[in-house]
């Protein structure tokens, strides 16, 4: 039994001993594979190492590539290390190497003086890059990568034959102009992040002009050991962890601020264009990051194309008490920005508005319409009857005159007003809110504000302090924003505190700061168009427009055209108007609609419009605008006329013809006759100067280039009607007086006002009328009526006439 056992574990451990040799040799056979997989594989990569591009031989790899750690990047689901990174770098350098070398041979020699190249993006994705290269894509993902291995590329062959003591020791820098599509800014998310976008926009804040720190070395407090340079990427500075030196175990390092290497950075706060910006809501704004030669290019109120990746920043305030959702602020790290001083033009939205094939042809056919100023003025908020004159005038104060009228050099130049202003003044309920919003929605650049909530900071400049720095930053306001547009006030006269911010404006055509110790000037060149109901709701004739609304003289003055509106009973009139506003309210057919003009029908009108005109050449301007009752007139929809617009403002530029010049100085000469003779307030070349720039917006609105005479009789026609309207008094006599000053009821009660006073001082109550005549004189009173107004204070009692010319004042 025992030598049984012992056969069993001899046998066993024979097994054992037998497996166990098998297993050794399987061990040995697999080390073996091993090894030789590893010789496998590190013949490969040598072989790949051999394949990967030398970046030390590329001059300036050093400058966009900085050397960094070996980290993991995670883009979208799939994580990339670093030698993924390299392989795609040397892919795309590959490709753009040979490219580059023939465009710099042909038209890219060197960079400008701002050390940068630009490069259009239409010109790359057609004409150097293939469609298989898929670079709008490798732009739009991975547009960091691009944009600086096209530097690397760039640097390589413009400076690869160049003595190292000659390159250049910075960066040169690339940037991408025309890039397509354009995005709106209310669809910037957060899928956007690490894009390449470009974006269109009023830029409406301007902080100040600060060095960003690009690489700096670092100091370890506890050994002095200096660090090697440590580059900051978006502006983030990492502070070392350990020190480099063997047994300091230092962890608190200073900054050598000697080697730092900064460049300029500037913010910026762009909004969305008029043309993006929905009917409700707040407008769409989003920061934005400039830097190097881009910074100072750009001004509050300008409109601009930007282009730049899409990034996002910590929240400095969250505004969650709960920490664990942390929320981050979307911004635009800038690479091109399309600005008006980058491309030489006069600024603003006319510069850069873009004209289609179709948008051409609508224009044409306005312009071949025979009548085009009864088309556009009547266009100008059709649902309000009426007006004719009115909307003429706000017709030539969307066109405007020539901007640059003056002969001379650059430096003898006069800077002369090429926007015209227009006031509306009449009772509540007349439309002038509607015409308003009308002539907002039809400017290329508009904006409306109202005066009852309106402040001087808000129409002009304002002054804010930015979070964290606290230096101030520039926002602009109305007028600003409105530059080459028009500036829309409604409820003028409930913004008298405000008036005098907007004589600079009006005049000058700029805005003028000084606050904080910052001085600086904005332009405004915009047409301001007031509405402002007269003080106690209706206007007043034996009142001045001066006591009707309570504004100054001299921001009186400024306004090229004032139209007095008044509401009259009228029995033909007034069943039209009734007509019209039941049919607006109705579904009855034969409702006038805006819709847009087809050929049929501008063929017809065209026929219809000539006949009249060969008919009527002679009939007054306020005849030829009129629309009689129940005539069909197919109105320029708003799209298109704001193009025509554009275009008009954009491209003529009128002069005036011998004709219109004498036109022009009869009515002038005229007027300075009248004024002069009944001693009123002055008809100056402002007048003069208002009449010639109605005249060029009256050619300009047909597309001619010279001025005629039929234009000068047509704004003399309008002007003559203002006027009319400005100084006709309760009796319907012209008083040249009656713009400004006092009318004769507050004449009269400053006159009783002073005898009063002068009573009181002397303890007499009798004077001659010589000495209340040199008692006017003395407290500067107007004594052009003076017999006038003592024959009124007499017989309403508040002086009594006395034999020998003495009179007694009544207490």
């Amino acid at each position: 039994m025992n030598n049984s056992n012992n056969n069993n574990n001899s046998t066993h451990t024979q097994i054992i001993q037998r497996n166990n040799g098998d297993s050794d040799e399987n061990y040995v056979h697999f080390k073996s594979q091993q090894r030789l997989q590893r010789e496998q594989a590190q013949q490969q990569s040598q072989q790949q190492q051999q394949q990967q591009p030398q970046f030390d031989d590329l001059i300036g790899y050093k400058f966009y590539f900085p050397p960094k750690t070996n980290k993991v990047i995670e883009n979208g689901d799939e994580k990339i290390n670093q030698e993924a990174i390299l392989e795609k770098r040397h892919q795309f350098i590959q490709l753009s190497l040979p490219l580059f070398r023939e465009v710099c041979n042909e038209s890219i020699y060197a960079p400008d003086e701002n050390n940068t190249i630009p490069l259009d993006y239409q010109l790359l994705r057609s004409q150097i890059y293939r469609q298989e290269d898929q670079f709008e894509i490798r732009l739009r993902d991975d547009s960091e990568m691009v944009i600086n291995c096209l530097g690397v590329v760039l640097y390589q062959v413009l400076y690869e034959n160049v003595s190292e003591s000659q390159r250049p020791k910075k960066k040169i820098n690339i940037r991408i102009f025309h890039f397509e599509p354009l995005l709106q800014l209310k669809k910037l998310k957060a899928n956007l992040i690490d894009k390449f976008v470009s974006l269109k926009g009023t830029v409406i804040r301007v902080g100040n002009v600060k060095p960003l720190v690009t690489q700096m070395q670092f100091i370890c407090v506890k050994c002095s050991t200096r660090t090697p340079t440590q580059y900051f990427t978006e502006g983030k500075v990492t502070f070392p962890s350990t020190c480099l030196n063997h047994g300091c175990k230092g962890k608190i390092f200073e900054p050598d601020r000697s080697t730092a290497v900064t460049i300029d950075w500037q913010k910026i706060r762009i909004q969305e264009d008029a043309d993006q910006k929905e009917s409700t809501g707040i407008p769409k704004a989003f920061e934005c990051e400039i830097s190097d030669e881009m910074v100072e290019t750009i001004v509050p109120g300008d409109i601009v194309t930007i282009s730049g990746i899409v990034k996002v920043l910590r929240a400095e305030e969250t505004g969650f008490q709960n920490q664990n959702k942390p929320v981050f602020l979307i911004y635009i790290d800038v690479n091109s920005i399309d600005s008006p001083k980058r491309t030489g033009g006069t600024g603003g939205k006319i510069e850069i508005t873009s004209f289609s094939l179709k948008d051409m042809y609508g224009i044409k056919e306005i312009a071949e319409h025979p009548n085009i100023f009864k088309l556009i003025s009547n266009s100008i908020c059709p649902t309000i009857y009426g007006h004719e004159l009115v909307k003429a005038g706000l017709t030539l104060a969307l066109f405007g005159g020539n901007p640059n009228r003056s002969n001379g050099s650059d430096k003898n130049k006069l800077s002369i007003r090429s926007d015209p202003h227009v006031l509306i003044v009449g009772d509540p309920g007349l439309g002038k809110s509607q015409m308003l919003t009308s002539i907002y929605h039809l400017s290329p650049r508009g904006v409306y504000v109202c005066g009852g909530y309106s402040s001087t900071t808000g129409l002009t400049v304002t002054l804010l302090r930015e979070k964290g720095s606290g230096d101030f930053a520039i926002e602009a306001g109305a007028l600003v924003l409105a530059d080459q547009g028009c500036c829309c006030i409604d409820e003028f006269d409930k913004m008298t505190d405000e008036h005098p911010a907007l004589l600079e404006a009006m005049e000058q055509q700029s805005v003028s700061i000084a606050k904080a110790g910052i001085v600086c000037n904005l332009p405004a060149r915009t047409s301001v168009v007031a509405a402002a109901n007269p003080v106690g709701g209706h206007y007043n004739r034996a009142k001045t427009v001066s006591e009707n609304i309570k504004m100054s003289s001299p921001l009186l003055s400024r306004f090229d055209l004032i139209f007095i509106l008044m509401d009259k009973p009228n029995t033909e009139k007034d069943h039209i108007i009734s007509h019209n506003i039941l049919n607006l309210h109705s579904n009855v057919p034969g409702v006038k609609k805006r819709k847009p003009q087809s050929s049929t029908t501008t063929t017809t009108n065209s026929s219809q419009y000539t006949h009249e005109e060969d008919l009527d050449k002679s009939l007054p301007l306020k005849q030829k605008l009129l629309i009689s009752h129940g005539q069909e007139i197919n109105l320029i929809p708003t799209v298109i006329l704001r193009k025509y617009i554009s275009y008009a403002k954009k491209y003529v530029s009128p002069r005036l013809s011998e004709e219109a010049l004498r036109v022009i100085q009869k009515f002038y000469l005229e007027l300075r006759s009248k004024s002069t003779a009944s001693d009123s307030m002055p008809v100056t070349t402002r007048q003069l100067e208002s009449l010639i720039r109605l005249a060029e917006a009256r050619a300009k609105l047909e597309l001619r280039e010279t001025v005629t005479e039929q234009d000068a009789i047509d704004i003399v026609e309008i002007m003559r009607d203002s006027l009319l309207d400005t100084f006709e008094d309760e009796h319907g006599n012209i008083d040249f007086r009656r713009a400004t000053g006092m009318s004769k009821s507050g004449l009269s009660k400053k006159y009783i006002s002073v005898f009063n006073k002068e009573a009181s001082k002397t303890g007499t109550s009798t004077f001659s009328k010589l000495e209340l005549l040199q008692i006017v004189k003395e407290y500067k009173l107007p004594f052009d009526n003076f017999n006038d107004i003592l024959d009124g204070l007499n017989n309403q009692g508040m002086i009594l006439k006395s034999g020998n010319n003495k009179y007694t004042i009544t207490r």
